[in-house]
C-alpha cells in the first residue's frame, strides 16, 4: 500500500538538499575556497579513528596499529568516499546549519576543527545505527557463507578448480572478446602476457556472474560469486561456524565496552576467518585489486598472504595526481596514505614515486609498463589513414560534479569543449583527420553544454567519433599521433607505441613541468597546438 503522497515529498527534499549542496558550492567557489572539502577528507585521512592500543588480535589476525588502519581504511572508503562531501557543502549552502552524518566521535572532532558546525547529538545517533547495520551485516555475511559452504559440499563440481587467479571488480568490457584476432587488450589478456603471472592455472576467476564461461588460451576464464572460495569440507564448516560466532560475542561485548569497531568490522572478520580455516590449496595463487578501489584492502586478503597467495594492486590509469598550481604540489589526495597492499603494479618510475610518497619508501613495487584494462567493442574497419586519435575527459552535469566538492575545476564545459574545438578546427586547417573517443559513456549525467558541441564536432568533416567501448590501445595502433586531455593515460599509451602523444591544454592552466604529466609535452593554447600538428609528418 503507497503511503500517499510519501514519493512526493522525499523528491521534493532531495531537490531541496541538492540545491543546498549546489549553493553550498557556488559559494566556497567564490570565495576561492573549493580546497576547504579537500582538506577535511585528508584530515580524516590521517586522523586514526580510535586509540590502537584499545584494539586487541579481534579481526582474524590484526591487532594494535595494524587494526586501526584497517578500520580507518573501511570508513573512509564507505562513507567518506560517498556523502560527506555532500554534507558538508550542504552546510555551507544551508548558512552553515549544523553537518548531519554519521561518523566516529574522533572524526566528528575532526570536522569541528576545521569550522564546521556539527549536530553532534543526532550525528552520534546516526553512527550508532551505522554500527548496528554493519553488526547485524555480518552476523547475515556469515551466514551466508555458510550456506555457500554447505552447497559447496553437496556439489563438489561447483567449487573453483585449485589453481586459479581472481580478478576483483571487472566489468564485461574487461574480459577477452569472444571473437576478433590480433592483441586483445583487457586486463586478462594482459595478465596472460605478464612475465610475473602465476603458471599453470586451470582457471581465471572473475566477478562478472552474466559473462559466462569462456576459454582463453587453453584456460577457463569462469565467474564466481565470491572471491571466498567453499570450505572444503565438514571440518572446517564447523571451525568456520565456531569461530564465527565467537568473534559475533566478542563483538557485542566489545560494542558494551563502547569499542564499536569490532562491530563495525564484523563482516569483513568473519571473512578472515572463512580464508584462515580453508584448505591453502583452494585459495587463488594471485588476487587482483585495481585502483578504483584503493583505499580498503579486505580484512580477508591478509589470512590469503600467510596461506601464501599474492595479493597485487594494479593501476590500470595514471590520472590519480593532483595538479600543480602556482609552483606548488598540493597535499596527497585523501585515502592514499592508508594503503597497506603488499604490492603494487605501476606504469613507470613517475607513478612509483607517487605511490611511495604516499605509503613509504618500503613500498614494494614493480613497473611493468601500461596496464591494458578495457577491450571493449571491435574497431571499425574503414578508419581514415594517418588519423590523430583524441581523448578527453567529459564534463558531468553541476548537479553530479559539484557534490563532489573536488578542488581544482579543471573537467568542467568550458575547458572541454574547448580542448575539442581547438583540436578540430587546428586539423582542419592542418588537413587532418581526428578520431575522438570519449573516456566512457556516462549516460544522461554528462553535461549539456558538453552534448551540444559534441553534435556540432560530428558535422564536422574532419571528425568522427568513434565507440567509447573500443579499446584506447587499439585506437591508438590505427592512428599516427595522440592528443590527450592532460592528465590521461592514453598519451602514456601513446608513447610508448611509439606515437607522437602530447597533453593540450587550451587555457594554459596545467604547469608544464608538473610530474603528474610523466614527461609527455604538454601544449598550451591554440598556436603551441598548430605549430605540433604542422610538425607531424605528411
Amino acid at each position: 500500500m503507497k503511503i500517499f503522497g510519501l514519493g512526493k515529498f522525499l523528491r521534493y527534499r532531495a531537490r531541496a538538499r541538492l540545491r543546498r549542496v549546489m549553493r553550498g558550492y557556488r559559494l566556497l567557489r567564490k570565495a576561492g575556497n573549493l580546497r576547504r572539502i579537500a582538506a577535511v577528507k585528508e584530515a580524516l585521512t590521517a586522523t586514526p579513528v580510535f586509540e590502537p592500543q584499545k584494539a586487541v588480535d579481534i579481526f582474524a589476525g590484526l591487532g594494535g596499529k595494524a587494526a586501526e588502519i584497517a578500520v580507518r581504511q573501511f570508513l573512509l572508503a564507505r562513507l567518506v568516499s560517498t556523502g560527506l562531501g555532500a554534507a558538508l557543502l550542504n552546510s555551507v549552502g544551508s548558512h552553515n546549519r549544523p553537518v548531519v552524518y554519521p561518523l566516529p566521535s574522533a572524526w566528528r572532532k575532526t570536522l569541528i576543527a576545521h569550522d564546521f558546525v556539527v549536530a553532534e547529538r543526532v550525528s552520534a545517533i546516526l553512527w550508532a545505527c551505522v554500527v548496528a547495520l554493519y553488526a547485524g551485516g555480518g552476523i547475515f555475511v556469515m551466514l551466508k557463507l555458510a550456506l555457500a559452504d554447505i552447497r559447496g559440499i553437496l556439489h563438489v563440481a561447483s567449487r573453483a578448480t585449485k589453481r586459479h587467479v581472481y580478478f576483483d571488480a571487472l566489468g564485461p568490457g574487461n574480459l577477452p572478446l569472444l571473437s576478433g584476432e590480433g592483441k586483445k587488450n583487457d586486463i586478462v589478456s594482459w595478465y596472460c602476457r605478464w612475465p610475473g603471472r602465476a603458471l599453470e592455472l586451470d582457471s581465471i576467476c572473475h566477478n562478472v556472474m552474466t559473462a559466462g564461461v569462456r576459454q582463453f588460451d587453453g584456460v577457463a576464464v569462469l565467474p564466481v560469486s565470491s572471491p571466498l572460495t567453499p570450505l572444503a569440507g565438514w571440518a572446517s564448516v564447523t571451525r568456520f561456524l565456531i569461530d564465527g560466532f565467537v568473534a559475533i560475542y566478542k563483538a557485542f561485548w566489545s560494542l558494551a565496552a563502547r569499542r564499536w569497531w569490532s562491530s563495525v568490522m564484523l563482516g569483513e572478520t568473519v571473512k578472515a576467518i572463512h580464508v584462515r580455516v580453508q584448505d591453502p590449496s583452494l585459495l587463488a595463487r594471485d588476487y587482483l585489486f585495481h585502483n578504483s578501489n584503493w583505499i580498503y584492502r579486505p580484512l580477508w586478503t591478509y589470512q590469503a598472504e600467510r596461506a601464501g597467495a599474492r595479493i597485487l594492486f594494479y593501476f590500470y590509469s595514471t590520472n590519480i595526481e593532483q595538479f600543480k598550481q602556482s609552483g606548488v604540489y598540493p597535499g596527497m589526495p585523501y585515502g592514499w596514505q592508508t594503503m597497506t597492499w603488499p604490492r603494487y603494479l605501476v606504469w613507470d618510475s613517475y607513478q612509483a614515486a607517487f605511490v611511495r610518497r604516499a605509503v613509504g619508501s618500503t613500498a614494494h613495487i614493480e613497473t611493468v609498463g601500461t596496464i591494458s584494462f578495457n577491450s571493449g567493442a571491435n574497431l571499425p574497419q574503414d578508419l581514415p589513414n594517418h588519423a590523430i586519435a583524441v581523448f578527453d575527459v567529459q564534463p558531468m552535469r553541476d548537479a553530479v560534479y559539484q557534490p563532489l566538492g573536488i578542488e581544482l575545476e579543471y573537467y568542467i564545459p568550458r575547458n572541454a569543449n574547448s580542448f575539442l574545438m581547438d583540436i578540430q578546427v587546428a586539423a582542419a586547417s592542418a588537413e587532418r583527420v581526428i578520431l575522438f573517443k570519449r573516456k566512457r559513456d556516462v549516460g544522461t549525467r554528462v553535461h549539456p553544454c558538453y552534448e551540444c558541441t559534441t553534435s556540432w564536432l560530428s558535422g564536422a568533416g574532419n571528425c568522427l567519433e568513434v565507440d567509447t567501448d573500443i579499446s584506447a590501445t587499439a585506437l591508438i595502433e590505427k592512428c599516427q599521433a595522440v592528443i590527450s586531455m592532460p592528465f590521461t593515460s592514453t598519451a602514456l599509451i601513446g608513447r610508448e607505441q611509439g606515437k607522437p602523444s602530447v597533453y593540450y591544454d587550451p587555457h594554459g592552466i596545467c604547469e608544464k613541468d608538473d610530474r603528474a604529466a610523466h614527461g609527455i609535452p604538454i601544449l598550451s593554447g591554440k598556436s603551441e597546438l598548430k605549430e605540433w600538428l604542422s610538425s607531424l609528418p605528411a
